[in-house]
């Protein structure tokens, strides 16, 4: 991924000193199980946990000849450990030292999201709880509904977050998986308790079964659920752009001292932040076809799924950990403009009040066609004529209608309070487990490394 989206714990995760360093670890691991086995001599591990070395250069010179990574590692390996380096790579072939790693490096990968994750929520609920009895309008096709509040919005965001933190613990669970069973998986040159030993060593599951590699629904798993993630924030960011349209101006980024808006207009604020984090999201979401094309491969295992996972699992992982913290900045420091709010609730000249005076005319006796009749003929001509009033005074002048709602009824009808009040219901729902986990996220939590 290119520097511009990549934080630096996320980004150092993802480098090839670490790729190489997880090779390493992988490597020691089935060694000193050897050693406690007595396949190889202790003497011969403690120089090779002494002297093995690599360079990132070293290796990437050696691919020049080999052509194949793994063995150009190996070699590197070999220059720096002497005799003993020998019984290093001892009975495995590749993908069981690299999947093995790469086990450790989406767990670790994990970790880092879900920090995100915590801080995106934590401020999704502040700000929740801070707009709660803030009304706005509801919108639905884009068009003004009826009255809601602004703070349920962040509390659907919090707990649409939440789901997505239970994906990733799932997630996360199976993709710590490690397998060191040979070159199809059967485990004819070392003995299945090897594999079980490593694996515990490096704080992984041992596959139950597995070919020459792990199997690729591990980790389309792990991708789809940061595309889920990823769809997520971008459906944030789609409403926090709708609210900065001109005609809207509900909410905005903030506009930092200095920052320019256009090269051509400096009148412009364009929400910019939100663009970058809906266009990143198509590339996450495209990168999980990429994971789920992988699943099926020839027989014990191809190659095709290689190439494509050196670009997918970094670009996902990084790309996934920036737009999270984007958008904790971005809703974190939202400028919020609540007149603006009441403003666009009156613009439809009291519309949005049509539900509730159906359900009062209906509760007062009047069939729901004819109510419907009465309500939608009044608010068709405060629809079509700009200067034929609002609709309250319309309904107050209408005989049909006067003749079951007296006018104090009709102006319980075009309350707010009407329309807010089950929030604190609402966020009850929403918000009364967030200081204990969840029993799923428990289970899931406690199944890290077990099957």
């Amino acid at each position: 991924m290119i520097s511009r989206y990549t934080l630096p714990q996320m980004g150092a995760l993802w480098s090839e000193q670490n790729k190489f360093q997880k090779w390493l670890d992988v490597e020691l691991a089935v060694c000193e199980v050897h050693a406690e086995m007595g396949t190889i001599p202790v003497e011969a591990l403690r120089e090779i946990k002494a002297r093995a070395r690599f360079t990132v250069e070293r290796i990437n010179e050696i691919e020049k000849t080999t052509d194949h990574d793994v063995i150009a590692f190996t070699t590197a390996l070999a220059e720096s450990i002497g005799d003993a380096a020998r019984f290093v790579h001892y009975g495995l072939t590749s993908s069981d030292v690299v999947d093995t790693a790469n086990a450790l490096l989406l767990r670790d990968a994990c970790a880092l999201l879900l920090e995100k994750i915590d801080a995106l929520s934590e401020v999704l609920k502040r700000r929740a709880y801070e707009f709660k009895a803030t009304p706005q309008v509801g919108r639905t096709h884009g068009v003004h509904a009826e009255p809601t509040s602004f703070g349920l919005t962040f509390a659907l965001w919090f707990d649409e977050m939440r789901r997505n933190r239970v994906r990733l613990l799932a997630a996360r669970r199976n993709i710590a998986t490690g397998k060191i069973s040979g070159a199809v998986g059967a485990f004819a040159h070392l003995d299945p308790e090897v594999e079980e030993r490593v694996c515990a060593r490096l704080g992984l599951q041992p596959a139950r079964v597995s070919t020459q590699i792990i199997q690729r629904d591990i980790y389309a798993e792990y991708l789809t659920t940061l595309a889920f993630i990823a769809s997520s924030l971008d459906k944030f960011a789609l409403q926090i752009r709708h609210w900065q349209r001109t005609e809207v101006r509900e909410a905005e980024e903030r506009f930092g001292k200095g920052q320019k808006g256009s090269s051509a207009m400096p009148h412009k604020r364009n929400p910019i932040l939100s663009e970058r984090i809906c266009g990143l999201a198509r590339v996450v979401r495209g990168n999980a076809v990429a994971g789920l094309e992988s699943v099926a491969l020839w027989h014990e295992r191809d190659i095709s799924h290689s190439s494509a996972e050196r670009v997918v699992l970094p670009d996902s992982s990084i790309l996934t950990d920036y737009m999270l913290a984007k958008a904790t900045a971005l809703i974190e420091t939202l400028v919020v403009y609540p007149e603006r709010m009441l403003q666009n609730l009156q613009a439809t000249r009291g519309l949005i009040f049509s539900g509730q005076l159906l359900l009062a005319l209906t509760q007062a006796g009047v069939s729901r066609e004819e109510a419907y009749q009465w309500v939608q003929r009044n608010a068709m001509q405060v629809w079509e004529n700009d200067g034929g009033g609002d609709f309250r005074s319309r309904v107050l002048s209408d005989e049909n209608i006067g003749a079951h709602l007296t006018p104090e009824k009709i102006e319980h009808v075009f309350s707010l309070d009407v329309y807010l009040r089950n929030v604190n219901t609402v966020f009850e729902r929403v918000f009364n487990k967030d200081a204990e986990t969840t029993q799923d996220e428990m289970n899931l939590s406690s199944g890290v490394g077990k099957r």
